[in-house]
C-alpha cells in the first residue's frame, strides 16, 4: 500500500507539473541555444552578421566543413528560425532572419570568453566589420571604441551613473560645432548618451540618441559612408582628416586594406 501510494503521489505531482506547463508555456530557449552551440553553425551565423546574404559554399568554407555538411546545418538554422533563404535559380542565399538574431549573436559574443578558437583566419568581410560597423544605428567596432575613448579624454563626454554618459559644457560646444544641438536631443532610457559593450572589442562605444545622431551627422559631413547591403562603415579621406583634427585619431596601418568589397 505504501509503495502504491508513493507511485500515485508521484504521478499526481507529475500531472500537476505538466498541467502547469500547458497553462504557463515557457519560451523555447533550449532549441535556439542548441542550434547556436554547434561550432560550425556558430561560425556561419557570425559570418552572416555583416547583414549580407551568402551562398552555402562561402558559409561552408568559413565554417571549415564540406558542402553536404553545410547544407545540413543551414537547413536546421532555417527550420529553427535563425536564418532566411532566398532562391535565385539554382542558387540559394542565406541571411540572418532579422535584427533580433543579430542582437542575440552580438550579446552572446560579448559575454563569451575573451579569446575564441578560429577554424580559419578571419576573412576580409569580418575584419572590415571589426574595424567599423553599425550597431543598431550607432558606430561600433574598433573605430567606434577609439572615438568614444577620445571623446572622453578630450572632455566631450563624461562617465555618468551606470551605463550613462554625460555631455559636459565642453562637449555641448564641440558637438554644436559639428551641427548637433545636444540640448534638443530627446533622452532615452539611459539619458541622451550611454555605453554599449562592443562584441568584437569587449570595450564600450557611444550609443543612445546622441550616438545615433552623431553617426547620422558623420554621414552628412562626408566623414563616413554606409554602403548598402552590409553593416560595415567606410571612413572617407575627409573623415580621417576630421578625426585627426577633432579627436587626434590617425588612420591605422591596416585601414587602407578595409576598402569596400
Amino acid at each position: 500500500m505504501r509503495r502504491g501510494a508513493a507511485l500515485w503521489s508521484w504521478s499526481a505531482r507529475s500531472a500537476a507539473v505538466n498541467s502547469q506547463r500547458v497553462m504557463n508555456p515557457q519560451p523555447d530557449i533550449a532549441s535556439a541555444a542548441a542550434l547556436i552551440a554547434d561550432p560550425a553553425r556558430a561560425a556561419m551565423l557570425i559570418m552572416l552578421v555583416d547583414g549580407r546574404a551568402h551562398p552555402a559554399g562561402e558559409l561552408a568554407c568559413c565554417a571549415g566543413v564540406s558542402a553536404s555538411t553545410a547544407s545540413f546545418h543551414l537547413a536546421q538554422l532555417v527550420a529553427g528560425g535563425l536564418l532566411s533563404v532566398e532562391k535565385d535559380g539554382r542558387h540559394r542565399y542565406y541571411r540572418l532572419a532579422g535584427e533580433k538574431v543579430v542582437s542575440l549573436l552580438e550579446h552572446l559574443a560579448s559575454v563569451g570568453p575573451g579569446e575564441s578558437r578560429r577554424r580559419r583566419a578571419p576573412n576580409r568581410a569580418m575584419e572590415r566589420l571589426r574595424f567599423a560597423r553599425c550597431c543598431y544605428d550607432h558606430l561600433a567596432g574598433s573605430l567606434g571604441v577609439a572615438m568614444t575613448k577620445a571623446m572622453l579624454s578630450h572632455g566631450y563626454l563624461a562617465q555618468g551613473d551606470g551605463k550613462a554618459l554625460l555631455v559636459p559644457p565642453r562637449g555641448v560646444q564641440w558637438f554644436g560645432q559639428l551641427g548637433l544641438d545636444v540640448e534638443r536631443i530627446t533622452p532615452g532610457r539611459h539619458g541622451i548618451a550611454c555605453q554599449c559593450l562592443d562584441w568584437t572589442e569587449r570595450e564600450h562605444h557611444l550609443a543612445g540618441p546622441l550616438g545615433t545622431r552623431f553617426l547620422a551627422r558623420a554621414c552628412e559631413l562626408g566623414w563616413v559612408q554606409r554602403p548598402p547591403s552590409t553593416r560595415a562603415v567606410d571612413v572617407t579621406p575627409k573623415g580621417w582628416q576630421a578625426l585627426k583634427a577633432h579627436l587626434g585619431l590617425a588612420r591605422p596601418p591596416g585601414a587602407s586594406s578595409l576598402a569596400r568589397l
